[in-house]
């Protein structure tokens, strides 16, 4: 699912990567994220934690074929959200 506004956008991805989101994907996460203005949140069964956080990032215990959404809302939310959704895709370059 895509939703896009203003200076919102959301995008829903699953996690493709063998061992899941663990500390260096969850770092490179969290190094993207705070390249962009726009606050960027992960959420997992409702629970949302902020992108920029390794450590809130690793609470979400999101293995392989764990459904995400990406949700940011600023100015380059659009960017942000497609930036990530690039990371997610290129299972973060470790496969």
């Amino acid at each position: 699912m895509r939703r896009w506004g203003a200076d919102m956008a959301e995008i829903t991805l699953t996690v493709q990567n063998k061992h899941g989101l663990h500390v260096r994907p969850a770092t490179q996460l969290a190094d993207l994220a705070g390249k962009f203005k726009s606050r960027v949140e992960i959420v997992k069964d409702g629970h949302a934690v902020a992108a920029r956080s390794i450590i809130e990032l690793l609470t979400l215990a999101a293995a392989h074929g764990t459904v995400l959404t990406v949700r940011a809302e600023g100015p380059d939310a659009a960017e942000a959200v497609a930036a990530v959704e690039k990371l997610f895709t290129s299972r973060f370059g470790l496969e």
